[in-house]
């Protein structure tokens, strides 16, 4: 295993020097040594170290605490800050809330030994479970995403590039809700508070801006990490699927209207003009009297309407008396 280096973040030089001698009987390499908060920010991207030994207090106006939640945001380097405090009140007030993540003055080489030790071994630890995540999150056909409670996506996987069209650096370059189809920005964003204050999204569904301008559809859930200010989320493309419904609703509608139109055309009763026939749905003729019959259970009774009686009946009986 190729030797770890640290660097040293310490404004007190002769307590600096102190320290490289230690680590190198230690059987560590120092990578380098920083007086200030500013300094190590500038150069913490460009030197190459396994872990960073911090003080507490440094030169300038930032501290040990301030620079390293900076660095932290830049690049994961394990930080054990070196402090004469070991108030556990006072510690966990500036973010220091493992006890590996301190050691105390003073501090026996074995201790210092110990205290790297055990940050490197919970970086390795951190790491491969960072690169396990890198690839769940790279082989996903869903969308995983951490979104910031600012708005602004944290970490999109490969998903997102190849649905929408959009690079993860331009997705994350926006707050999350420019890409939101505007129908769907109101109740979207109350969903985004209702997790945010601790709830939780299940199948909410709305639509998201692909880069050539058209829409896809998202069937999201999601959940809060409340202290990370965090939203997890996954969703998944449901395009063709809203799609398919959409063609299924359109076709539905076209049948009703097909069955409104055939029910208005079965209430026409073509009826000859002449013999008063009347046809049926195949084309044939009939007396009034057999087509009732054969579609209803109506039975008829031959009886004579007053006028029919004063017109042909009446007169029948009068010539009968003439004669």
């Amino acid at each position: 295993m190729p030797t770890r280096k640290i660097l040293i973040v310490n404004d007190e030089p002769a307590a600096a020097r102190e320290l490289v001698a230690r680590l190198t009987v230690l059987g560590y390499d120092v990578a380098g040594i920083c007086a200030s908060g500013r300094e190590v920010i500038d150069t913490v991207e460009h030197i190459e170290s396994d872990v960073m030994l911090m003080s507490m207090a440094l030169q300038g106006d930032m501290s040990g605490p301030d620079a390293a939640e900076e660095i932290r945001r830049r690049r994961p380097i394990p930080i054990i800050f070196t402090t004469a405090d070991t108030d556990e009140a006072s510690l966990r007030g500036a973010g220091i809330t493992e006890p590996f993540g301190y050691v105390a003055k003073p501090f026996t080489d074995r201790e210092l030994w110990m205290t790297i030790e055990l940050a490197l071994a919970k970086d390795d630890a951190t790491r491969q479970i960072r690169e396990m995540e890198e690839r769940f999150f790279d082989v996903s056909i869903d969308m995983l995403c951490f979104l910031d409670f600012n708005g602004y996506f944290k970490r999109l996987n490969p998903a997102w590039e190849r649905t929408l069209g959009f690079t993860r650096k331009e997705l994350m370059s926006q707050p999350f809700i420019e890409f939101v189809h505007p129908d769907d920005r109101e109740r979207t964003l109350a969903q985004n508070a209702d997790v945010r204050s601790g709830g939780q999204a299940l199948g909410f569904e709305n639509r998201y801006r692909c880069k050539d301008g058209s829409y896809k559809w998202f069937l999201w859930n999601a959940t809060p990490g409340i202290s990370e200010r965090t939203i997890y989320s996954v969703a998944r493309d449901i395009t063709a699927r809203k799609l398919a419904e959409q063609e299924r609703e359109r076709l539905v509608r076209e049948l009703q209207a097909a069955l409104a139109e055939v029910r208005s055309l079965q209430e026409i009763l073509p009826i000859c003009s002449y013999c008063k026939k009347v046809r049926d749905d195949e084309n044939y003729w009939h007396s009034v009297e057999s087509y009732i019959s054969q579609h209803t259970n109506t039975r008829f009774s031959h009886s004579i309407c007053p006028s029919c009686f004063a017109k042909e009946v009446e007169p029948r009986y009068l010539k009968g008396d003439d004669e």
